[in-house]
């Protein structure tokens, strides 16, 4: 059984987003502003599209909540797509109207278009792209941020920073700088990256890209600091860490690559240069390493080391200057659908991260510390730490 469990459900041009987090224990103090500072940072960054100018995401809570603490019930939110009035005919819920509003009948190649029409029978490629929408990680993100929320009461943070975007990557060496500082760093550049230099390439990479009809997809790295030894474990392959964190990230849209630590780089160097040497701290209590290449985690379990995520993504498949696809009604060649898009949506991918890495760190807490209210996790949590 899960100790943690969530589910979304919306279109991106429907009514709205909705989604359940199950498994948040008890009396643990959250308000909304929890969770809308956070759709409020999903929404920056530059090379984003007009939706981000049409919506302004504020989640409503709908259960699990009463008087600021939560109940151990289920909590559910529910975000409102404001251009969703714009849709109403396309995306109408009952039988009737004009079933041809909005219909798109070319499929956009390296989007779920073609294969969703195919597996699910649709003749309307929109009976596809609305749910396979980003859109969708706007509620993720929102989930997620409860998962924070709880992740903070044992001073668990996150935080997030763009590693590259096309063919400019930032040469910061993020090791170098303290975690809440990175997020602050991040949080005030456009493009959510450290370097200075390396912000002005990105943007004009982006710029250029605009300019040409085209995308950009990037690299994106998620920090976590203060986790506990020993969350995971190596006795079933589907209790390693590492495999969940990479099916989670890997399920958000156009991620194509995933990696813990030097990961790809690791393979690359000889063995004397990838594992984290140990040595006994001054008590000799707990071991110490002054390397982190593994990236906080070995055998699938944490080990109390800073966790260091990196999550490669792909141009979005919307291109102003669209690519040759096929017209599934007319059987012939077709240009792609312009559909209103991100030039680079890299920046927004970094803060969804985090509330994925959010989402899987603390049902992975739960296993290890778990209890009905949070007083009773905080106590097993304790009695760890003092073992």
């Amino acid at each position: 059984m899960s100790a943690l469990r969530f589910l979304t459900a919306g279109e991106s041009h429907g009514r709205g987003l909705v989604g359940i987090i199950d498994g948040i224990p008890a009396g643990m103090r959250i308000g909304i502003s929890d969770i809308n500072a956070q759709l409020a940072r999903r929404q920056m960054g530059f090379g984003r599209g007009e939706r981000m100018r049409i919506e302004c995401d504020s989640a409503q809570i709908l259960s699990g909540v009463r008087h600021g603490r939560t109940l151990g019930s289920p909590i559910s939110l529910l975000i409102e797509n404001r251009d969703g009035e714009n849709w109403g005919e396309a995306m109408r819920v009952e039988a009737g109207g004009d079933r041809n509003a909005g219909a798109v009948c070319v499929p956009r190649p390296g989007h779920a278009d073609y294969v969703g029409m195919v597996k699910y029978g649709h003749s309307d490629a929109r009976c596809v792209s609305e749910r396979a929408s980003a859109r969708e990680t706007a509620m993720r993100t929102g989930l997620g941020s409860v998962a924070r929320k709880f992740l903070e009461n044992f001073d668990i943070r996150l935080a997030s920073r763009v590693v590259s975007i096309g063919l400019v990557a930032d040469p910061s060496d993020a090791d170098l700088v303290p975690l809440e500082r990175l997020g602050r760093i991040a949080d005030a550049s456009p493009v959510r990256c450290l370097g200075r230099r390396a912000q002005e390439r990105m943007i004009a990479a982006i710029e250029a890209a605009r300019r040409a009809g085209d995308c950009l997809g990037g690299v994106v790295e998620i920090r976590v600091s203060g986790l506990p030894v020993g969350l995971g474990g190596y006795v079933q392959w589907d209790r390693r860490l590492d495999g969940e964190l990479a099916r989670v990230f890997m399920s958000l849209n156009a991620i194509k690559g995933f990696e813990i630590g030097m990961g790809f780089d690791a393979s690359r160097r000889p063995g004397s240069r990838v594992h984290d040497e140990l040595f006994w701290k001054k008590d000799k209590t707990r071991a110490a390493r002054r390397t982190n290449r593994s990236g906080g985690l070995d055998g699938g379990m944490t080990t109390g080391e800073d966790l260091v995520i990196r999550a490669a993504m792909k141009p979005l498949a919307s291109l102003a200057k669209p690519l040759r696809s096929i017209d599934m009604e007319k059987k012939r060649g077709a240009l792609a659908p312009i559909e209103r898009s991100d030039v680079c949506a890299v920046p927004a991918a970094a803060v969804i991260g985090e509330s994925l890495a959010a989402l899987v760190l603390a049902e992975a807490f739960l296993v290890k510390y778990g209890g009905d209210s949070m007083d009773e996790v905080k106590s097993h949590y304790r009695a760890s730490q003092r073992a």
